[in-house]
């Protein structure tokens, strides 16, 4: 039996300017919290204001990936922008819901339903 942490693998996309997606694959815990906010704030610092989260396959999530992506939902609301976690699974829908989460992060349920959000906050705000 190895005691190796499963590993982290996020795949980015580049539907539109300024938006970015990021497919998750593994957990979100404390061995993958720093990666996983790596792959996030390079989102911001290369002009992605709005991010993402495909997490569709991600098993567990632990207080360390949650706190990973509030962390990044203030950034860039300073942008301003925003996080969107996309088909999350049942346990972490269940962690989302659990913490209030999922009401202040908008959850949808595919890419294209994130992304028309994102465009109508974009129409309200010009």
């Amino acid at each position: 039996m190895s005691l190796a942490p499963e590993s982290l693998s996020v795949a980015v996309a580049l539907p539109r300017e300024g938006v970015a997606v990021l497919t998750v694959d593994g957990p979100l815990d404390l061995d993958t919290a720093q990666v996983f906010h790596r792959h996030l704030a390079d989102q911001l610092r290369n002009g992605r204001r709005h991010v993402l989260l495909d997490m569709a396959a991600v098993p567990f999530m632990d207080s360390s990936g949650l706190n990973t992506i509030l962390r990044v939902h203030q950034e860039a609301r300073g942008l301003p922008g925003s996080v969107h976690v996309i088909a999350p699974t049942p346990a972490v829908r269940r962690v989302l819901d659990l913490t209030g989460v999922s009401l202040t992060l908008p959850v949808s349920d595919s890419v294209d339903d994130a992304l028309a959000l994102v465009s109508r906050a974009e129409e309200e705000t010009s």
